[in-house]
């Protein structure tokens, strides 16, 4: 038996074994990748992505087979294919690549994963945003298992998700994939991700090292000028905590570029921050086409062939969606221009994750692997339905929710009947299937009409009212008469996910302002004026400006793109089958624009009494919501007065449920440093926890605060941990704190190494 294939050999062992007996052409090899195009391409209404036809000259499959394969992108969720057919194409694809292999090495199955599996058939689980409005990283973990044990059954090694962008403009079109405006919420939920799927067998990649989400402007894959310490404290600590708390095992590149410098030709972020500061081990993936962006986008690189030379020198191991860059890096090595250590480098990596999966070890076939799998199971819809449930967030309620069934009801809207407006951009009915036409969605997705006929023993009147986006009044008049002729109207508006332009939200799908697409604020101000009391339900990828009509709202109800089940998820939040749960990972306008800012802001970045004009204060903030019963915060404890900057502090209060139905509310610790070296936020999360209670129960919340949770980059750009005041804030959103406390930290500043502690852990008593 050679080492490579020998399982009680270590990983290390064995891919060095490998790497040595591989000549440059097959290291080169496992180093590129492959998309197969769909057989039904004259089907699809143009390209994927903007600029796909200029980037569509990779390697054919035959040039690509010969000397190996890395990874194969795709298979399932390029066009529609039953499992059954995947599965199928997937093996006789496979059986390929072994046999051009000298080694029989196959290739890494990759697919996209973020709303669930992205393929026909496949659950649509929430918009990650959702996720985020549960607070609830274990039904995150349950979630992503689930997503991670359909891939493994069909054959597929590797999921593009989740992403860890944290969000600092709502008009980027990505809002609806991320997890949120604070780090936390976002690290600790992607590493519950992360847990779930690696879990089940499944390589997690974290999106998108780093800096996506601040975009100037918002625009997609617009420059992104911050500085290191906004990426030091915000926008890394999630892919840290993923890394290092969830067990990453790769991660993709961000297209922007930071300063100047695109993050696929920076060693100092891809090898620097995230090899030798946090201890990665796994494979780098390109973003697709992005080192050819190095050449025409970026234009760093002057042909294909030194893009790839610049990323795999900073530290990209994979080329996807298929090979440009990487297709002559053997002969940059036998002339000279590239040093072979670097494709060594890259090849070791790649070896390792395939002998990690099992595909160097005696038996491994990969043509018999993957079977057919219900992939919408009962299991799974299940997870979708409490995922949903939990996210909906009610915002304002004067009484009119839940419904007391009246006798006829107005439903007028966008969102009221349609079910692509429930799935974000990366689900398959609104990613691959919108380009063929038709209604079919490849699983059952309830609107929130079918849905509250069900739940209702009432007449529930349906007008459209107007489209998403297009500036159609026909349907207007018939939707004002409707709410006018009822009891209560019910006003369905938000959005429709799409790629590049086609959606108003998504990839490509930025926002010029945080006005309600279209002309649906129009039907929203003339259903209001009817006089009927008004229940706004806003079904969105990001958080719309609603301070124009909020208080004439009698209630408001946010639901981020809630999947397949949502439609019964928001309907039983109106008629009070359920206790809404959720809350905000982001905070909702006021206005449409001189925003939009988000809660982690330090004093010139907030309210200025009359510095300047413009007010940024939300809406509703971050972390808000409420439900049909009250809660009540008593009781703040700290363990110390004082703490040594390596020390910890316990941090507990007590949640009591005041009102006459079980509920959940979401206990949340910030903490402010009112005096640093350099300038800081007035406030930022530093611990939550989900608490159900029963009708009259009380729980007390303790919260361990080891002093790394309140370091900074300081001015010599090295993480500290300063002396000085804390003020602590425990309560239900950014902006209400109804406990405030304080202590000292005591002692001399701390340089804070790396390893430093990422979590606060909390414990629930009674």
């Amino acid at each position: 038996m050679n080492l490579w294939n020998d399982p009680a050999a270590s990983v290390d062992d064995r891919a060095d074994a490998l790497l040595a007996a591989m000549t440059l052409d097959e290291k080169v090899g496992q180093l590129a990748s492959f998309w197969p195009q769909p057989a039904s391409s004259s089907q699809i209404a143009g390209d994927v992505a903007p600029m796909e036809s200029a980037m569509s000259a990779g390697l054919s499959w035959e040039e690509s087979l010969r000397h190996g394969l890395g990874h194969l992108t795709r298979n399932f969720g390029t066009e529609p294919v039953s499992a059954d057919d995947g599965v199928k194409r997937l093996r006789d694809y496979q059986r390929q690549v072994v046999e051009h292999s000298r080694f029989a090495i196959p290739a890494i199955a990759h697919e996209e994963c973020l709303t669930g599996f992205t393929t026909y058939g496949a659950t649509v689980y929430p918009a990650a945003i959702a996720w985020a409005a549960t607070f609830d990283p274990e039904l995150v973990e349950e979630m992503a298992a689930a997503i991670g044990s359909d891939m493994r059954a069909v054959g597929v090694d590797q999921g593009l998700a989740p992403v860890l962008d944290v969000v600092r403009d709502y008009r980027w079109g990505r809002v609806e994939e991320s997890l949120g405006e604070d780090p936390y919420v976002v690290g600790t939920l992607g590493a519950a991700y992360v847990r779930g799927l690696e879990g089940a067998g499944v390589v997690a990649t974290l999106k998108h090292l780093a800096g996506y989400s601040a975009s100037k402007a918002a625009r997609n894959h617009a420059p992104v000028a911050i500085g290191p310490r906004e990426l030091e404290d915000v926008l890394l600590p999630p892919f840290e905590m993923a890394v290092r708390e969830g067990g990453a095992r790769s991660v993709m590149n961000s297209y922007s570029d930071l300063d100047g410098l695109p993050v696929l030709a920076d060693s100092g972020l891809l090898t620097g921050v995230l090899r030798d500061r946090w201890g990665f081990r796994g494979t780098v993936v390109s973003d697709y086409w992005a080192v050819v962006f190095l050449e025409i986008t970026h234009r760093v690189a002057g042909d294909p062939r030194a893009a790839g030379i610049m990323a795999l020198e900073a530290g990209l191991d994979v080329e996807l969606p298929s090979t440009t860059g990487y297709a002559d890096l053997a002969s940059a090595v036998t002339e000279g221009v590239l040093d072979e250590a670097y494709v060594d480098r890259a090849a070791r990596r790649v070896l390792r994750q395939k002998i990690e999966l099992g595909m160097l070890d005696p038996g491994y076939d990969p043509t018999s692997i993957g079977d057919s799998t219900d992939l919408d199971s009962p299991r799974n819809r299940d997870i979708a339905r409490r995922l949903a449930e939990q996210s909906i967030v009610l915002l304002s309620n004067d009484g009119v929710l839940p419904l007391q069934v009246p006798s006829r009801i107005a439903l007028v809207g966008p969102c009221a009947d349609d079910p692509n407006t429930f799935m974000g951009c990366y689900s398959f009915p609104n990613h691959v299937l919108s380009r063929y036409g038709g209604d079919d969605l490849g699983v059952d997705v309830p609107t929130l009409l079918d849905a509250l006929r069900h739940e209702l023993d009432a007449e529930v009147v349906h007008h459209l009212g107007v489209p998403v986006t297009e500036a159609d009044r026909g349907g207007i008049d018939a939707a004002v008469e409707a709410a006018a002729d009822s009891d209560v109207a019910v006003v369905a508006v938000g959005d429709l996910a799409g790629l590049f332009g086609l959606g108003t939200s998504g990839e490509g799908c930025d926002a010029v302002d945080l006005r309600l697409p279209g002309i649906q604020e129009e039907l929203v101000e003339r259903v209001l004026a009817t006089g009927t009391p008004t229940v706004l339900v806003v079904v969105s990828g990001r958080p719309y400006a609603l301070g124009a009509f909020a208080d004439r709202c009698a209630a408001i109800v946010q639901a981020f793109m809630p999947g397949e089940e949502g439609g019964a998820a928001i309907a039983g939040t109106l008629t009070g089958r359920l206790n809404p749960e959720g809350r905000l990972p982001v905070g909702i306008p006021s206005h449409h624009g001189g925003q939009p800012g988000t809660y982690l802001a330090p004093p010139l970045a907030w309210y200025s009494e009359g510095i300047s004009n413009l007010d940024p204060r939300p809406l509703f903030p971050f972390g808000h919501g409420i439900g049909y019963t009250t809660f009540a915060l008593t009781d703040l404890r700290l363990s110390e007065e004082v703490v040594a900057t390596d020390g910890t502090i316990e941090v507990a209060a007590t949640v009591t449920n005041l009102g006459d139905r079980a509920g959940a509310e979401v206990v949340q610790l910030y903490l402010g440093d009112p005096l640093a070296q350099v300038t800081r936020p007035l406030k930022q999360l530093v611990g939550y926890a989900k608490v159900r209670l029963d009708a009259g129960c009380s729980a007390t919340v303790t919260f361990d605060v080891h002093m790394d949770r309140t370091s900074f980059t300081g001015r010599d750009l090295e993480r500290i941990v300063e002396p000085g005041r804390i003020d602590v804030m425990v309560g239900t959103s950014s902006e209400d704190h109804p406990l405030i406390g304080r202590f000292e930290i005591s002692g001399e500043v701390r340089v804070v190494g790396e390893g430093r502690v990422l979590t606060t852990p909390v414990r629930i008593d009674g």
